[in-house]
């Protein structure tokens, strides 16, 4: 068990009990906390709004809401990774998720070797997301107010940009996977005293290596 998976809070919510207690047992066998786990998507709203989990897990087709809806209201008050489960036949639906704001999907049937993997996978991307916006954040208090999220905006595309070459040549370089890249921008960041984009800056430029 990782320290991340150690420390991340999973909300479920299917209409069907037997996914419902897939999804838990592959879960908490990994070492994920399931902290909540409904079979409407109005109660996994409500979840979400009081144990405030990292990631949520919702079915497309519950009663309540439907997964897509539930996710544009949870996305809308919380920072939370959202993951989708959807049909082969519910493949028009993956665009309009994407609207919603809905992190990942994963087609059914699931199994262990796909679900384990999404989960790392979307949790990682989030994370680094919202490293960044809250790196960029800090170098534009108050750009959200009176008209400068302009320049917020393009200073997160920038970072973003220059944080996946970096981590992209610390992988191609340096044989390291994805997740460790990034950990190794953000701690040395962190170690530095610097901005990530800084940092990434170097890797690219070849004046940093792990």
């Amino acid at each position: 068990m990782t320290a991340a998976e150690q420390a991340t809070r999973v909300v479920i919510a299917a209409d069907e009990a037997i996914i419902r207690l897939d999804l838990k047992e592959i879960l908490v066998s990994a070492g994920y906390e399931v902290v909540g786990e409904s079979g409407r998507g109005d109660e996994a709203v409500g979840l979400v709004d009081t144990q405030r989990p990292d990631l949520v897990i919702l079915d497309v087709k519950m009663p309540g809401l439907d997964g897509v809806s539930a996710a544009r209201e949870i996305k809308a008050r919380h920072r939370v990774a959202v993951l989708v489960l959807t049909a082969f036949s519910q493949r028009d639906l993956i665009e309009a998720a994407r609207d919603a704001g809905v992190d990942a999907y994963l087609v059914k049937p699931f199994r262990r070797e796909e679900l384990l993997p999404a989960v790392s996978d979307v949790l990682a991307r989030c994370r680094q997301e919202w490293a960044i916006d809250e790196e960029v954040a800090a170098d534009h208090p108050g750009d959200g107010r009176a008209g400068g999220d302009g320049a917020l905006a393009e200073d997160k595309i920038a970072t973003r940009r220059l944080v996946e070459e970096a981590k992209a040549v610390l992988i191609d370089r340096h044989s390291m996977d994805e997740p460790d890249a990034f950990a190794f921008i953000q701690r040395t960041a962190m170690q530095t005293r610097a901005r990530m984009r800084d940092v990434a800056r170097r890797v690219v430029d070849g004046d940093l290596a792990p």
